[in-house]
């Protein structure tokens, strides 16, 4: 378990996305274990958020080009949960599970390999700062150099039965804008037109597109309006999110959107549409298949695959056409909580299946 040490070292450095200095510090050591076992580094220098990192080894042409990835940051802001704690089965902390632990797997697997081979080759690890927020800058880098790998391997948190993930859900989110006239609700109400009458229709359109069998899920889960009781609400503003399984929901959601959008269920409102996709959708593959069958070959035991709804960078990788597969990582759960937990016996299992991976694709 010489795991525990280090895990314990950069779990107990408070790394939320918005603090710079603890993410950073993070990032350092990290830069200093990976250095010790022949990896150069590359900084992507950030103002506002931790530095993006990506560590690199040389190249040999007779090997596959494969990329570890994992992120620094995590959920919780300063003096809110920041103590690492163990008992006989359990490690408990912030990023235990999501994902200082994740990125401890791929260390260790390093390292592992490393005594055996002083040359670590074809082998790249991108460790990002922003994934809890977004990726809303990282993802540029990640997009960037994917088209470099033939393999990508994402180390966020095993499923329960230490399942990987081979599908993620597509995200988007939206800001819906809608403009009416103000009216005096008493002496003038014919004069007003009502942007929050005409939210309460595009409300409705909008949750009819979600297709629970489909997996698809669209969720307004803000909305704001209005002036006061006695006033014809002339604005109002809707978030919007979509979730989706497939690159053709994803497409009929963006157009149904924009059909709600451009709509005036109410004579004279006007309406506007502002946001992205975040990450787009990580499908399910052939190609996955086929690496799993040779991952089970090289590690002589039954991977389990799942799908979720949440999703990660993985998603970012995938979209680029990498054969990308996700949850690399330990299993813990309570991610996102002050409960957040990872089992040691999962590092450990972990640890020994990536370092056989990894050792393989060294010949």
């Amino acid at each position: 378990m010489n795991y525990i040490n280090d895990l314990k070292k950069i779990i107990n450095i408070n790394s939320f996305t918005k603090n710079k200095e603890g993410v950073d510090k993070v990032g350092q050591i990290m830069s200093t274990w990976l250095k010790e076992i022949g990896f150069d580094e590359t900084i992507y220098i950030r103002e506002e958020i931790g530095n993006h990192q990506l560590f690199t080894t040389k190249r040999k042409e007779n090997l596959k080009n494969i990329l570890l990835l994992g992120h620094n940051d995590t959920v919780f802001p300063p003096n809110t949960f920041e103590e690492f704690t163990q008992d006989n089965n359990w490690v408990y902390g912030p990023g235990v599970c999501d994902m200082k632990g994740g990125n401890i797997v791929v260390v260790e697997s390093l390292r592992n390999i490393y005594k055996e081979n002083k040359n670590i080759s074809n082998i790249d690890f991108l460790i990002v700062s922003d994934e809890e927020s977004g990726s809303d800058d990282s993802k540029f880098v990640t997009l960037d150099i994917a088209k470099n790998y033939d393999y990508c391997f994402v180390f966020e948190a095993a499923g329960k039965d230490l399942e990987i993930v081979t599908g993620r859900k597509g995200v988007g989110t939206f800001t819906i804008t809608i403009e009416g006239i103000a009216a005096h609700a008493g002496t003038s109400y014919i004069k007003g037109v009502d942007a929050n009458l005409e939210a309460s229709y595009k409300l409705q359109k909008l949750s009819q597109l979600t297709n629970l069998e489909l997996g698809t899920t669209v969720n307004v889960g803000k909305i704001e309006g209005g002036i006061g009781a006695n006033t014809i609400s002339p604005k109002c503003q809707m978030i919007v999110e979509i979730r989706y399984t497939t690159n053709y929901e994803r497409d009929r959601l963006l157009n149904s959107l924009n059909e709600i959008v451009e709509t005036s269920y109410i004579k004279g409102s006007k309406s506007k549409i502002e946001g992205l996709i975040q990450r787009d959708v990580m499908e399910a593959n052939k190609n996955q298949e086929v690496l799993i069958k040779k991952l089970e070959e090289i590690s002589n035991c039954k991977i389990l695959t799942e799908k979720r709804g949440g999703v990660s960078d993985a998603n970012h990788v995938s979209s680029c056409g990498v054969t990308t597969l996700d949850g690399f990582g330990p299993y813990g759960d309570g991610d996102h909580t002050k409960k957040e937990r990872a089992l040691k016996s999962s590092f450990e299992r972990r640890i020994e299946m990536m370092t056989k991976i990894l050792s393989y694709y060294q010949k």
